[in-house]
């Protein structure tokens, strides 16, 4: 189909997705140097994720509702008066922390809209054999991202500082502008007169509705929420673990090391091209996932910890980028803003509150496991000693054994095995 539109799309958006994390990078910073406190620093994740939960139904259906070349075009020129506002207040020293976090939650917001968009155009641009390559490009624009904004982001916040970085992430979202402007691709054939009638919150029922109806998509979205939970404590807990056995230096490198495996998994998945089973790769990318948390959780040495840590990182790409492929194939492309923002909702719901619970949990639960004189000091507290990150690492050995349950529990049940075989238009219910 329309692969080179498809090319140049993606690379407008991921040059405009490189400066919008350069800006984040920036502002995380200037909050921090400008208060001191973590506390303050924090809410700029809160203002980020917040949006993502509450709104993301609402837009999923209001995408399905507009063209999304045009949504994408609003969302990026919106994007960028908004950042403008803050170069703006920047420039006069009117800039205030609120105006931060607000920012933050506009761009957040922006953003939904903007990501739905480009999911379901990417059904309609590209072909089902190139849908794994595809999804392997935008997991690509993810990892070349985190490699590249944290570096550069220091390096030119000392070059051109904060009012240079938002002023270039200001013509990023021009080029993205421009490369949307510029192409021409088929819309999705919307119903105006039954989206018209339709309230919003009907929509969304339809959404959940839908998915309900559909053993194997239902199954998809319960597999890939446990899954954000585990991703979600690992990336709270790993940095406590890798600081209770080494310094920040060395930490730095070995998730730079995690950095590189994402690329190569990225890599890989925008390469190999169409497979016809891609549950099955989503499934074993999960079990290894779970095994490489039970290697990083023993910490026998830091080397060992390091290659588990790069084989993780090497298989989040391939198994994101699975799971979206198989959802455009068996979701109708008027249906998919609504399913992929519920899908959203539920994976970011579920991080959250992982975040939540997770240090409570390594604190209260599982370090007191592995103190002397517990009933696993004995065991496994010989392997994983004692120290500030036995509890961590306890915690991680059971998450992923979790993890690698519950990948053999999807591979024992059926309509997940076969999800890739449902029709969009099965038991389709009508509105």
């Amino acid at each position: 189909m329309n692969m080179r539109v498809f090319i140049i799309i993606w690379f407008g958006q991921l040059v405009s997705l490189i400066g919008s994390n350069l800006t984040n990078f920036a502002l995380g910073l200037w909050v921090y140097q400008h208060t001191g406190a973590i506390t303050q620093f924090a809410f700029i994740s809160l203002s980020m994720s917040v949006p993502l939960i509450v709104i993301s139904p609402f837009a999923g259906a209001l995408v399905d509702r507009w063209n999304h070349r045009d949504c994408m075009i609003f969302s990026d020129f919106s994007a960028g008066l908004n950042i403008l506002a803050i170069a703006l207040l920047l420039l006069i020293g009117r800039l205030e922390i609120w105006h931060i976090y607000l920012a933050v939650a506009i761009s957040s917001t922006l953003q939904i809209f903007q990501g739905l968009a480009y999911v379901a155009t990417t059904t309609v641009l590209v072909s089902k054999h190139n849908l794994s390559r595809a999804n392997g490009m935008h997991q690509l624009a993810g990892a070349i991202t985190q490699l590249i904004s944290p570096m550069l982001g220091g390096v030119l916040l000392e070059i051109i500082h904060l009012h240079g970085i938002i002023l270039l992430d200001f013509t990023t979202f021009i080029f993205s502008l421009i490369t949307l402007l510029v192409v021409r691709f088929p819309s999705v054939k919307i119903n105006t007169k039954k989206a018209g009638k339709s309230l919003l919150f009907r929509e969304i029922a339809y959404a959940w509705t839908y998915i309900t109806a559909r053993k194997g998509l239902l199954g998809l979205m319960i597999f890939f929420t446990t899954n954000s939970f585990f991703i979600g404590t690992f990336s709270v807990l790993f940095t406590p673990l890798v600081l209770s056995l080494t310094s920040p230096t060395v930490l730095g490198i070995i998730v730079s090391i995690g950095g590189i495996g994402s690329l190569a998994g990225s890599l890989l998945m925008s390469t190999w091209g169409n497979s016809k089973q891609l549950i099955y790769n989503l499934l074993g990318f999960q079990m290894l996932g779970g095994l490489c948390l039970i290697f990083v959780g023993l910490h026998i040495n830091i080397l060992l910890l390091t290659f588990f840590l790069f084989l993780f990182f090497f298989g989040l790409p391939i198994f994101y980028g699975c799971n979206q492929a198989i959802c455009q194939k068996i979701i109708p492309p008027d249906l998919q803003g609504r399913v992929f923002a519920i899908k959203q909702m539920l994976a970011n719901s579920s991080r959250l509150f992982a975040y939540l619970i997770a240090g409570l949990l390594a604190e209260k639960v599982f370090k007191p496991l592995v103190l002397p004189h517990s009933p696993l000091a004995a065991s496994i507290g010989q392997i994983i000693r004692t120290g500030t990150g036995n509890g961590i690492g306890l915690m991680f050995i059971f998450i992923g054994f979790l993890t690698m349950l519950v990948s053999i529990l999807g591979y024992q049940y059926p309509p997940l095995r076969s999800v890739e075989d449902e029709s969009p238009h099965d038991l389709l219910l009508e509105k």
